[in-house]
């Protein structure tokens, strides 16, 4: 049997400030070569990840994140077959 994922608003956020950093991190690493790195524009993706993360009490919970970033691309699928507590 398995259960389907019902985030918190602060696990959500954090779930979501996560693929804006993935996404960002992504496009910095397929600008032109011509372009300058984009290190400086990931600084506030970075903080905000940071600070949404500790607000969801999942700074260090990488686990639990991915399961929670997975459910959102799966529009609320079970993670590891297990209710969240």
């Amino acid at each position: 049997m398995t259960a389907t994922v019902v985030m918190t608003s602060h696990e959500r956020s954090a779930a979501q400030a996560y693929l804006r950093l993935l996404s960002t991190v992504r496009a910095a690493l397929d600008s032109p070569s011509d372009r300058p790195p984009g290190l400086l524009a990931l600084e506030g993706v970075i903080a905000e990840t940071d600070d949404a993360l500790a607000r969801a009490g999942l700074a260090g919970n990488e686990a639990e994140l991915f399961a929670l970033v997975g459910s959102l691309h799966t529009g609320g699928a079970s993670a590891q077959g297990r209710p969240r507590p």
